[in-house]
């Protein structure tokens, strides 16, 4: 996969047409989650058939999320690599995200609220 990188990079995959996510929106989302090391996926909210929400902007969510999702509209589809600062860190998460892993997550925006 190459060298990871050392700041959020955001990529739009499809711009969506829809309401625009905004700091303080309630926003719903599906994603999928690689780890950058292994190319290997930790988790999957297609999976479960359920939708991740949680309000932008206010540290419900790791701030490359935060950030990575602000400005997507409904209808789009983003890539989103977050290097450990914005992830996880050094703890890790869940003994299925291990310590300093740089995290890559496409994630689809179903809802702003």
């Amino acid at each position: 996969m190459g060298e990871a990188p050392a700041d959020l990079e955001v990529t739009d995959l499809v711009e969506g047409e829809g309401t625009e996510a905004t700091s303080g929106s309630t926003v719903s989302v599906h994603y999928v989650g690689v780890a950058h090391s292994t190319g290997e996926e930790f988790d999957a909210s297609y999976n479960r058939g359920t939708p991740l929400q949680f309000r932008l902007g206010i540290g419900q969510v790791i701030s490359g999320w935060d950030t990575g999702v602000q400005g997507m509209k409904v209808g789009g589809r983003r890539r989103l690599v977050i290097p450990p600062h914005l992830g996880y860190g050094d703890r890790g998460a869940g003994g299925v995200i291990k310590p300093g892993e740089t995290l890559i997550f496409v994630v689809d925006l179903l809802e702003v609220r």
